[in-house]
């Protein structure tokens, strides 16, 4: 099983580094739909996710969420380059008027990173920062994106690291 996965997010990685240039508008929803694919999902309408999703802001305004899957996730996917840190508030902003069933996690991606969010957990800092070029080889801290949900493993998680001191 392991090296199926494997061989998934390698063909993801090449289809990736072949047609990706990083423009949000004209690729985002064609990457993220591949990237649900890769995980061994059939598509996004299928899992019940949702694209650009609406989203009521406090402000009374409304956003764009890139991908919203509830319970799990919310993807604010932002053009090749982007720094992420400039729009976590965005992201935390759609997650907190997601009511009912909010995603516990939360990943800023700007093609090239995926900085990844347990919202039970250390909502301040990623748990986890990962290359998609690392996915391949270190897919695990995506892992809540199968079809079933499986535990993720992050590097950054301040909660485990305080417990183990």
């Amino acid at each position: 099983m392991s090296q199926e996965r494997k061989q998934r997010f390698e063909e993801f990685i090449l289809w990736f580094n072949e047609f990706v240039k990083g423009d949000e508008k004209g690729e985002g929803q064609i990457f993220l739909s591949k990237l649900i694919q890769a995980f061994g999902n059939e598509g996004i309408h299928e899992l019940g996710a949702v694209c650009e999703e609406r989203v009521k802001k406090k402000s009374g305004t409304t956003g764009f969420a890139d991908l919203v899957w509830k319970p799990r996730v919310i993807l604010e996917l932002k053009k090749r380059g982007e720094k992420l840190h400039k729009h976590y508030d965005q992201a935390f902003e759609y997650w907190i008027s997601l009511v009912p069933n909010r995603p516990r996690y939360m990943i800023l991606c700007n093609f090239d990173e995926f900085w990844i969010y347990d919202l039970n957990t250390q909502i301040n800092d990623p748990v986890h920062i990962l290359s998609i070029q690392d996915l391949a080889e270190s897919w695990g801290s995506l892992a809540f994106l199968f079809p079933i949900e499986e535990e993720p493993l992050f590097e950054n998680n301040n909660v485990e690291v305080t417990k183990q001191v």
